[in-house]
């Protein structure tokens, strides 16, 4: 059942606005990054508090727990269209959104309606409030996954697919114990929280490895993988490797009205092949081999899982934001790539899937990501054929005029600013052409701002 509570002194959620100012009062650092990353600032201790107060909903349900660098929130979703497939309530909690805050959790294709999440920060008020009088105010990420978790309780989800926010180790989804825990391609990201090197950022990506909890990985550079392997060995979980123990076949689809890969995966239990995923890149490949690994171990699953089942379930796939096209004259592809080793993804898929055609780029970037590796490889890439830079409203935003300096310091050419996200677009559109191609990327909240100006 819902958890009750009493109202708090002077306070009042009654409106959905109210009670999302309520959730944003509370220490947001999605938009704080540059913080301490260790368990005082990041607890799990006070996460499990929290829980508990809420009627510890984690313990309610079955899960999947999706982590990694790149690729996790895209192989989540596949896990989720998976469960959906095998005709389960399937719960998937994911961050950041990119329109509306509600699309972070889901219950099958529904977005929580406003009226539920307002009674649940409503209920959990005197929880959060209880907490703070004690000194260990909660963050808003705390609240807001345990919110998520409240809500698949109260539904009754059969399973619940969870990704990680932030690192792994330290990450409020942490307090899972899932069926089947995922790692996607790590790579430098977050160094600042993480760490410098992949050894470093791996070990907080493998803090999601838990005893006896079997464990599917995607191909890593060796330094991560020896990192995964040890956490691995030292929990006695059962470790799959995509490129190993799990294989693929993959080949672009370029229809222009079917856009994706075709692909045949072969696990260690079964084959599937003539599968279709509507998502760009060969990297989706490797995301669907990790998703239909994990759905062959997370138990309400498994026996429903059948080579039919994931030819169909693949085949719906959603992943706004990643990859994202939009048929227009010119046609726009949005995709949320915020590191250098994305961007270079990124720019391989356009050479596949756009063969010939050169892209007129819209760019913004957090302040705090590795914004030289990322314009290095826009300056480098012959399918670029010009960037707008741009900002977003998110106060961690680098300055246009200094992303257009550093990159005609990269070698970068025809670039130009614009201050605000509808006008880069408007300029991009108008160098690109009607038979053009508009590329926007660099950030998520640049490719939010697209949808939610232009109602993509």
């Amino acid at each position: 059942m819902p958890v009750e509570c009493p109202r708090g002194p002077g306070m009042s959620l009654e409106t959905y606005d109210a009670a999302l100012a309520y959730l944003f009062s509370a220490t947001d650092y999605e938009k704080m990054r540059r913080v301490r990353y260790n368990a005082d600032t990041f607890s799990l201790d006070r996460m499990r508090r929290l829980l508990g107060l809420m009627g510890s909903p984690q313990e309610a349900f079955r899960s999947v727990h999706v982590g990694g660098t790149k690729g996790k929130g895209s192989t989540a979703a596949m896990v989720h269209a998976l469960a959906m497939g095998c005709g389960l309530e399937s719960g998937f909690y994911s961050s950041p959104h990119l329109v509306d805050i509600r699309e972070r959790i889901r219950v099958g294709r529904r977005d929580i309606p406003q009226e539920d999440l307002r009674r649940l920060i409503e209920a959990a008020e005197a929880q959060v409030e209880r907490l703070r009088a004690g000194g260990d105010p909660p963050t808003f990420f705390e609240i807001f996954t345990a919110l998520a978790f409240r809500h698949f309780a109260d539904v009754k989800a059969d399973l619940v697919v969870a990704e990680v926010g932030l690192g792994g180790r330290l990450d409020a989804t942490n307090v899972l114990v899932p069926e089947v825990s995922v790692i996607t391609a790590v790579s430098l990201d977050h160094t600042f929280q993480l760490g410098g090197t992949l050894a470093e950022i791996a070990a907080e990506k493998a803090g999601i490895v838990k005893p006896a909890v079997p464990v599917v990985s995607q191909p890593q550079p060796a330094e991560a993988m020896a990192v995964i392997e040890e956490a691995c060995r030292r929990a006695a979980a059962r470790l799959l490797v995509v490129g190993r123990d799990v294989r693929y076949e993959w080949a672009p689809a370029l229809e222009e009205g079917r856009r994706g890969g075709r692909l045949s995966i072969r696990t260690p239990e079964r084959a599937y092949t003539d599968l279709f995923v509507p998502l760009m890149g060969e990297h989706q490949a490797s995301n669907a081999a990790s998703a239909v690994a994990a759905a062959e171990l997370a138990g309400p699953m498994a026996a429903r899982l059948t080579p039919e089942v994931v030819r169909q379930a693949l085949a719906t796939v959603e992943w706004p934001g990643r990859m994202e096209w939009i048929a227009g004259r010119p046609g726009v592809l949005l995709d949320g790539a915020h590191n250098r080793a994305s961007i270079e993804r990124l720019i391989e898929a356009l050479g596949r899937h756009f063969p010939g055609r050169r892209a007129q780029v819209v760019f913004a970037s957090a302040s705090d990501k590795d914004i030289e590796g990322m314009l290095a490889a826009l300056a480098a890439a012959d399918a670029v054929e010009g960037v707008v830079f741009t900002r977003t409203p998110n106060p961690r935003a680098a300055e246009p005029e200094d992303l257009r300096a550093r990159y005609e310091a990269a070698g970068g050419r025809a670039a130009e600013v614009a201050e605000t996200v509808p006008g880069a677009l408007d300029r991009a559109k108008r160098r690109a052409g009607p038979d053009g191609l508009v590329l926007v990327c660099g950030s998520l909240y640049l490719v939010g701002e697209v949808k939610k100006d232009f109602r993509f």
